[in-house]
């Protein structure tokens, strides 16, 4: 299919299988019950995004934050593991695991070892987490005693629940750039004022997200929420959400091939599959009762402490190279919170610079991070996704449409971008957009915050 570069348009009954709804299982074992480098130019910086335009809305990343992608298997439990428990299971396949963080019909709401201290020391252990809210459910719900929505009060209650949702995420220390997942359990697929409720909640619950910094996912059966949300995908009605993570339990891992859901709908780092519903395993010796999902997604990000090694200060930076703004400096054994590691210009031997949580960059060759030449686990690379509003997009290998195309992107697909720069104009912009793969699209078919500038906190390349 051929793609374009430019030509921004920003606005642009099934039963119940078994054991695949919400009325399956007891609420003690599972809350998810359902079916379930460096070229400095000097454009200005974007002011403040426009209003949001459906079915791509904006996200207004704030300062030091990024989003986090986790390829690989992860499981979900009802209550958060302990420290003890995650420890043995890192000799486990999983290497991330969902946390229900909040929402009024969650199953296992004490979660006692759901803080602050137990998120960063299991996301220092390695671990990626999956966060999930179940709020409000579909007026139609198979599951049992459900507080709920309709379709009058469905974009007020969708958008409660993004606020509390966020609320809820930073007391635990899931920073912005973080996914949450609204857990929408399975429904009656045939009831169409539900299927319209269920599309109104998740658009509001997708834009209060996106205002507010966060990533917007969504976890819903394969053949209700998850195909009406297909069926919408393209409506200038309803929000897109940015990820999707359905419940199919087939026993089967794969993210493409899903039933009346094409292969190129959340087609970037946008799905997960919960294939395997609730079962007992056993590593190094302690037993959780899980699911088992599969993941290429936007997780949850946390800050990573760290400290000012070497023998002098640390200087803190506007950009990732020296000729930038000084922002701040730090003396050695001084405290650092990090959230992602970005290329950037080469210093003593490294070209690999870390973001701060308050937006700042220093570089990463006097940080305790485990390599002082190159990046450093589990700190993901820094990047903001947003979606892409045409419907193909050339990926090429450079800032330009002179180069050649190495990839195609999908409407709804996420641009993960890394940096910004100066390329060959498209329509109404110069700027180009890395992705975190290396490839290069124009900005003007991407939905950041500007299409004719550059677009904070995004860094320049």
């Amino acid at each position: 299919m051929t793609g374009t570069d430019g030509g921004r348009a920003r606005s642009n009954t099934v039963v119940p299988e078994r054991g695949e709804h919400s009325g399956g299982r007891a609420s003690r074992r599972r809350g998810l019950l359902v079916g379930l480098t460096a070229l400095l130019v000097t454009l200005p910086l974007s002011a403040a995004p426009p209003a949001s335009a459906e079915p791509a809305t904006v996200v207004s990343y704030p300062a030091g934050s990024t989003a986090t992608r986790f390829t690989g298997r992860a499981f979900d439990a009802c209550e958060a593991p302990s420290i003890a428990t995650l420890t043995a299971w890192q000799a486990s396949p999983y290497r991330a695991l969902g946390i229900y963080f909040g929402g009024l019909n969650r199953g296992c709401p004490q979660q006692r070892n759901l803080t602050t201290g137990w998120v960063s020391t299991v996301s220092t252990m390695g671990w990626r987490l999956i966060p999930i809210y179940m709020g409000h459910q579909a007026p139609c719900t198979f599951r049992r005693n459900a507080v709920e929505f309709t379709a009058s009060t469905a974009v007020a209650l969708g958008t409660a629940d993004g606020r509390d949702a966020v609320t809820r995420a930073k007391a635990v220390g899931l920073l912005p750039g973080s996914a949450l997942y609204a857990d929408v359990e399975h429904y009656a697929a045939a009831d169409t004022t539900c299927r319209l409720a269920v599309r109104r909640f998740v658009s509001a619950w997708t834009k209060e997200l996106h205002r507010q910094g966060y990533l917007a996912g969504v976890y819903a059966h394969l053949y209700s929420g998850a195909r009406h949300l297909s069926d919408s995908y393209t409506s200038t009605s309803y929000a897109r959400p940015d990820a999707l993570w359905i419940a199919r339990w087939d026993g089967s891992s794969a993210l493409t091939g899903w039933r009346d859901i094409p292969n190129t709908r959340w087609a970037s780092g946008q799905r997960a599959k919960q294939y395997q519903g609730g079962h007992d395993e056993t590593y190094g010796g302690v037993t959780i009762n899980i699911d088992r999902d599969y993941f290429d997604a936007p997780v949850a990000t946390v800050a990573h402490r760290y400290q000012v090694t070497g023998t002098a200060g640390l200087t803190a930076y506007s950009q990732p190279t020296t000729a930038a703004t000084v922002r701040a400096t730090y003396a050695l054994g001084a405290p650092l919170s990090l959230v992602c590691q970005t290329p950037g210009q080469s210093v003593g031997g490294t070209a690999v610079w870390d973001q701060l949580s308050n937006g700042t960059y220093v570089s990463d060759r006097d940080v305790s991070t485990p390599s002082s030449t190159t990046y450093s686990p589990p700190l993901p690379r820094c990047g903001y996704p947003y979606q892409v509003t045409t419907t193909t997009l050339n990926e090429r290998t450079g800032p330009g449409v002179g180069y050649s195309v190495a990839g195609t992107l999908y409407a709804g697909g996420l641009a993960w971008v890394s940096c910004q720069r100066r390329g060959t104009t498209v329509s109404t912009t110069a700027v180009w957009d890395r992705l975190t793969d290396g490839r290069y699209v124009s900005d003007h078919y991407v939905a950041t915050p500007s299409s004719t500038s550059y677009s904070a906190p995004i860094p320049r390349c």
